[in-house]
């Protein structure tokens, strides 16, 4: 049986490996996980999954299996006996909310009646009162009311279920989805080179206790400086028009950042860099900072990050005078190259569906003149991005 989980999560696209299944039978063997479906879900994430971004697809993939229709009399009747399952609805009762258990006669009635409906019910149901299903007033599915019942699946509602039988606690980390401000600085935090510089404020525990001992004893305190983040960052936000919807993701991205890096340095552009950028983005048209201010002021140590959709006009990239807002003298791909010449590690992170990038042809353009170095703004994407920056 655990084969054909083990195939289920293969499927989900979950990376386990067949050294991993056997650790989770060697644990079962061992009975660190006993007549307990929650025990087993533990167990198995822990043994299965080596990366927590995976854990919303390992759920989603037990809920499939263990959870589904099919699946779940196989289950019960293969792996739980009928006296582990009672104990383990009995072990979440009280006993007053045991006295209560009266709309199918008792625990024992309830627990059958499940197993008979997992039997003869055939396809979904919705809002009604005997089926597994969603809404309406039987005690097996969620959405709706039953004095006591068993959830299989969906959210709480009436705080009523006798037994919860799914529980997704991970979903955002799943690298498929946008980021968050969290999941942003784990990615972040990859693009690290540490260093000590400025006045000795941290404790140095080793030359301490070697200095003590050498001193015959008597406490030699040793203070080093603070340790931090050496890396340099030029972050650059593509702002307004098609930009507007993706405001939060930049927010959260700029937040991260702000907290990771203490050489950090950022400007706002839009559609594409020109001749200036600015810092300010109501005072954008009159306190604006040239480009090759940027290019002079910054050494090569630093790494480019460039936010934004890329979805522009061509004529913007490749012509003068081609840009929305103004008369610019040299086209936009002319300034970019510029930047890619001055800075060795650029990236762009793109916050659009990357399935939508090979129908926009200034996308295109770019992703050529970064050598393929645009990423997705997802959590998959911006590990791509931030490994290219940390060669």
């Amino acid at each position: 049986m655990l084969i054909d989980f083990f195939t289920n999560l293969r499927k989900a696209q979950v990376p386990v490996t067949i050294k991993e299944l056997l650790v989770l039978l060697e644990a079962l063997e061992k009975h660190l996980a006993f007549a307990s479906l929650d025990d087993f879900y533990l167990l198995s994430r822990a043994c299965l999954v080596k990366d927590e971004k995976y854990f919303d697809r390992f759920d989603r993939a037990f809920g499939s299996y263990f959870h589904g229709l099919q699946q779940v009399e196989g289950f019960i009747e293969a792996l739980i006996p009928d006296d582990w399952l009672r104990k383990e609805f009995e072990r979440l009762l009280s006993d007053e909310e045991k006295a209560k258990i009266e709309s199918l006669g008792d625990l024992d009635k309830l627990l059958e009646t499940l197993k008979e409906r997992f039997k003869d019910q055939e396809g979904r149901h919705a809002g009604g009162s005997k089926w597994i299903g969603t809404g309406g007033t039987s005690p097996f599915g969620h959405g709706g009311y039953n004095p006591e019942g068993v959830r299989i699946g969906g959210e709480s509602g009436h705080k009523r279920a006798v037994k919860v039988w799914e529980k997704r606690q991970f979903k955002d980390l799943d690298d498929s989805v946008e980021l968050g401000t969290r999941n942003i600085k784990v990615a972040l935090r990859k693009l690290r080179k540490f260093a000590r510089t400025g006045a000795a404020q941290e404790l140095d525990l080793d030359d301490t206790i070697s200095s003590t001992a050498r001193n015959a004893g008597y406490l030699d305190l040793k203070m080093i400086p603070e340790r931090h983040n050496a890396v340099k960052v030029l972050l650059f936000f593509d702002v307004g028009g098609s930009m507007d919807p993706y405001i939060k993701e930049c927010e959260q991205l700029f937040s991260a950042a702000r907290s990771e890096f203490k050489h950090l340095e950022y400007f706002y552009f839009h559609n594409c860099v020109y001749e200036k950028v600015w810092r300010n983005n109501q005072r954008r048209f009159n306190d604006t900072i040239p480009t090759l201010d940027l290019i002079h002021t910054y050494g090569r140590d630093y790494r480019v990050i460039f936010v934004g959709d890329a979805a522009m006009s061509p004529y913007e990239l490749l012509h003068s005078q081609g840009s929305v807002e103004h008369w610019n003298d040299e086209p936009g791909q002319l300034w970019l190259q510029r930047i890619i010449d001055t800075w060795e590690k650029v990236i762009w992170l793109n916050p659009s569906h990357k399935r939508s990038w090979e129908y926009t042809h200034s996308i295109q353009l770019i992703r050529q003149q970064l050598e393929g170095h645009m990423y997705p703004l997802t959590l998959e994407g911006m590990e791509q991005g931030i490994r290219q920056l940390s060669r």
